[in-house]
């Protein structure tokens, strides 16, 4: 019996780890949409890397924050967006994770919205004593370059924060 019930308890803790992964993640876009700079970093670890392909790599808090409250953020803010997260899927070895999925960025505008930016993601995670955190987020557009089809693909690709 004690057996049962410890296969259940990794079971139900596997549940609850995927559960509060996928949520951190559908938190991004409110708190991007909201502008909530510094709850939006505080999804990451402290020394986390925010990696937009083609763009620019965030390092630590204060930089991811430093992209919400930037021009380029505001600007779009301002004209009215909304940043969507696909469901992800997930897959947990001990303390860690990797989530994959989805992003587009809908941006307002002549009284209508249109898909601004539509990429491939790949989240890494590590369990900490405040629950899951982002270590890296790789974010790439799907624009037919490798770079995103590499993110989501199964095998991990390389950067130097992993």
């Amino acid at each position: 019996m004690s057996q049962t019930i410890e296969a259940l308890a990794m079971r139900l803790q596997a549940l609850e780890d995927r559960e509060e992964i996928r949520q951190l993640v559908a938190s991004y876009g409110p708190l991007a949409d909201c502008g909530d700079a510094d709850a939006l970093a505080a999804l990451w670890v402290e020394d986390g890397e925010y990696e937009i392909v083609g763009f620019a790599t965030a390092c630590g808090h204060g930089e991811i924050a430093a992209l919400i409250e930037g021009s380029v953020h505001r600007e779009l803010m301002a004209a009215g967006c909304a940043h969507l997260l696909g469901p992800v899927s997930v897959e947990i070895t001990g303390d860690s994770a990797v989530a994959r999925g989805h992003s587009v960025v809908f941006r307002h505008e002549g009284g209508a919205f249109a898909a601004h930016r539509v990429s491939a993601n790949r989240w890494t995670l590590k369990r900490t004593d405040a629950g899951w955190r982002v270590t890296h987020r790789a974010n790439a557009l799907l624009d037919g370059d490798d770079a995103a089809r590499m993110l989501l693909a199964t095998s991990p690709p390389h950067h130097p924060a992993s």
